[in-house]
C-alpha cells in the first residue's frame, strides 16, 4: 500500500514539473501595470509584451488573473483548434463588451444557446435574406436621405447608425425599427455601454463603481425596451408581422430566449459591421480604381437583372439618380446574385476586415487539465488571447500589410486570415452582415460622388488616407480626423465643374 502511495506522489511531482517546465515566460512587469494598457491600448501592450520577453508566447497577470498571450502560426493552429478553450468563458470575463442578464444574455444553459443559433440561422436563411433586402434598402434609403444633396460627415459616426438600423430591421421587432425615436434611444443606450466598459467594470464587476452601476442601469434598460415590445407582441396587443421575433413566437421560444437573442446579437452585429462599413466606404473612396471596379460591379448587376431600364436613374439632366430609384433598383437584385456575382466586393470585404478589425480572441481553459498551445502550457483556470494583428498585420504573409489591396492572392498557410473567425467559432452571422455591407456601399456608391477629406478639406488617396487605430478595440477609429465629403450625382461641387464621379458614371 505504501508503494503505492509513494508511486502516486512521485507522478504528481512529475506532472507538476512538467507543467512548470511548459509555462511560458512571464512579463517582467508588476501585475498592477498591466490593467489600463491591456484594456486601453491593447495592441501595443501585448506587441511590447513580446518584445520585452523575447517570445512568442508569454504569461502576466491582471491582478491574480493568469493570461498567456500566443502568436505565430502553431500557435494560432492549436489556439484556434482547441475544444478545451471557451469563447464565451474569456469573452464574459476579459471582454465585458454585452450587456450581461443572467439567464437572458449570460449564463445560459447550452440548450437555449443552441435554440438561439438555430434561430439566427433561421434568420439567414435564403427565402428570409430574399425578403429583407428591399426593407434594408428602405432603412439605408431614409438615412442618406437625411443628409441632404451634399456635405461632409464622418463616416465612423453616420454609417454605423445604418448599420444599427439594418440590424435591428433583421433582427428585432419591426415595431422597434420601424419607430425612429425608439431606435435612436437604443441606439444610445448601447453606446452609453460601450463607454461604461472600464478595467474597473470587467475586473470588479460586483464593485459598486460609478461605471459599473452606470452599466447595470444601462443594460436594465435595453432589457426594458426590448421585453416592453416583445411582451406586446405575446399578449396580442400587436398583430403578427413577418420579423424575427414572429418567427421566435411562432417556434414556443422561451421569453428569456427571445429577449436575449434581440439584446446579444444587436450589439455584436451593429457594432462590428458598423465598423467594418466606416472602413469600407474610407478604403473604396480613397482608392479610385478600386471604387470603379466595385461601381462596374453593381452595375452589372443591375443590368444583368434588367432593372436599370426600369429604375428612372438615368444620369441625365433633370433624371438624377435619387437614394430612392437606386434603392428601387437594387430591390430588384436577387439574393443568389448578391452573394455569388460580386467577387470585387467580397475582396474588398475580405481586405477591408484584414485591415480593419482590431480584435483579440479571448478564451479560457475550462478543463482541468493544461491546455498545450506551441508546446506552452495554458493553466486551469488560465485564459489564452490572440491578437488578430498577429496574422493580419504579418508582413510574411501580407508584403506592406497596412495597404489596402484586395487583389492579394490568398495565403496556403492555414489560418492565415481569421476575418470571420476559424475552426469551431466563426461568426454565425456573416451571411447577414456580408449582404447588409454590399447594400450600404451599393446606394451610397451609385447615389453620391464621394471623398476623403481632412480637417482642412484635402482630398486624400491611397497610403494618405489615416490608419485603423488598432489601439480602439471597440470602434477602430482611424489615428488621424478623417471625413467623407459627399455630392448627389450630376451636381455641382465645391470646384463648381459639376464633374460626375465614377461612383455615378452610367447611372
Amino acid at each position: 500500500m505504501l508503494s503505492v502511495v509513494m508511486f502516486v506522489i512521485w507522478l504528481l511531482m512529475i506532472s507538476t514539473r512538467k507543467i512548470e517546465d511548459d509555462l511560458p515566460a512571464t512579463l517582467p512587469e508588476c501585475p498592477l501595470w498591466n490593467i489600463s494598457p491591456f484594456f486601453r491600448r491593447r495592441f501595443d501592450f501585448l506587441q511590447r509584451g513580446h518584445n520585452l520577453t523575447g517570445e512568442s508566447i508569454y504569461q502576466f497577470k491582471l491582478l491574480k488573473t493568469t493570461v498567456i498571450a500566443v502568436s505565430g502560426a502553431p500557435a494560432r493552429h492549436d489556439f484556434f483548434t482547441s475544444r478545451q478553450l471557451d469563447l464565451g468563458a474569456g469573452f464574459r470575463v476579459l471582454s465585458g463588451t454585452i450587456p450581461m442578464f443572467p439567464g437572458v444574455t449570460s449564463n445560459l444553459e447550452p440548450s437555449k444557446v443552441a435554440t438561439i443559433y438555430r434561430r439566427l440561422a433561421t434568420v439567414q436563411n435564403s427565402a428570409n435574406l430574399e425578403r429583407l433586402i428591399p426593407k434594408i434598402l428602405e432603412d439605408v434609403r431614409k438615412a442618406v436621405e437625411s443628409w441632404g444633396t451634399s456635405g461632409t460627415l464622418s463616416p465612423f459616426d453616420e454609417l454605423p447608425k445604418i448599420t444599427f438600423q439594418t440590424n435591428l430591421r433583421c433582427l428585432a421587432p419591426v415595431e422597434l425599427a420601424d419607430d425612429a425615436a425608439v431606435a435612436a434611444h437604443l441606439r444610445e443606450l448601447y453606446r452609453t455601454l460601450d463607454v461604461s466598459t472600464t478595467p474597473a467594470s470587467v475586473l470588479f464587476p460586483w464593485l459598486p463603481s460609478p461605471s459599473a452601476i452606470r452599466k447595470i442601469l444601462t443594460t436594465k434598460a435595453i432589457h426594458d425596451v426590448i421585453s416592453r415590445a416583445v411582451d406586446a407582441r405575446l399578449r396580442g396587443h400587436v398583430l403578427p408581422q413577418d420579423d424575427a421575433l414572429q418567427l421566435m413566437i411562432d417556434n414556443s421560444d422561451n421569453r428569456s430566449i427571445i429577449v436575449g437573442f434581440i439584446m446579444g446579437l444587436l450589439v455584436a452585429g451593429a457594432r462590428s459591421t458598423g465598423t467594418t462599413v466606416s472602413w469600407l466606404m474610407t478604403f473604396l473612396v480613397a482608392h479610385p480604381k478600386w471604387k470603379e471596379k466595385a461601381v462596374a460591379e453593381f452595375q452589372h448587376l443591375l443590368s444583368s437583372c434588367n432593372t436599370l431600364a426600369e429604375a428612372s436613374h438615368v444620369s441625365s439632366a433633370g433624371d438624377l439618380p435619387t437614394p430612392a430609384s437606386v434603392a428601387s433598383a437594387l430591390s430588384a437584385i436577387p439574393l443568389t446574385a448578391w452573394e455569388s456575382e460580386t467577387p470585387v466586393l467580397d475582396a474588398i470585404i475580405r481586405e477591408t476586415l484584414r485591415l480593419a478589425q482590431p480584435h483579440t480572441a479571448l478564451r479560457q481553459n475550462t478543463s482541468p487539465s493544461p491546455v498545450h498551445i506551441a508546446g506552452k502550457a495554458v493553466p486551469p483556470g488560465a485564459f489564452a488571447v490572440y491578437p488578430f494583428a498577429d496574422v493580419h498585420l504579418s508582413a510574411e504573409l501580407y508584403p506592406d500589410p497596412w495597404r489596402f489591396d484586395p487583389a492579394r492572392a490568398p495565403s496556403k498557410m492555414p489560418f492565415a486570415w481569421v476575418g470571420w473567425g476559424v475552426g469551431a467559432n466563426v461568426c454565425l452571422g456573416q451571411r447577414l452582415a456580408r449582404l447588409e455591407l454590399k447594400l450600404v456601399a451599393a446606394v451610397l456608391l451609385l447615389t453620391f460622388e464621394l471623398d476623403v477629406v481632412d480637417t482642412r478639406g484635402r482630398v486624400l488617396r491611397g497610403v494618405d488616407v489615416p490608419r485603423p487605430d488598432w489601439n480602439d478595440a471597440l470602434h477602430c477609429r482611424p489615428t488621424e480626423p478623417c471625413a467623407l465629403r459627399y455630392r448627389r450625382c450630376g451636381r455641382e461641387g465645391a470646384d463648381g465643374g459639376g464633374n460626375v464621379s465614377s461612383g455615378c458614371q452610367g447611372m
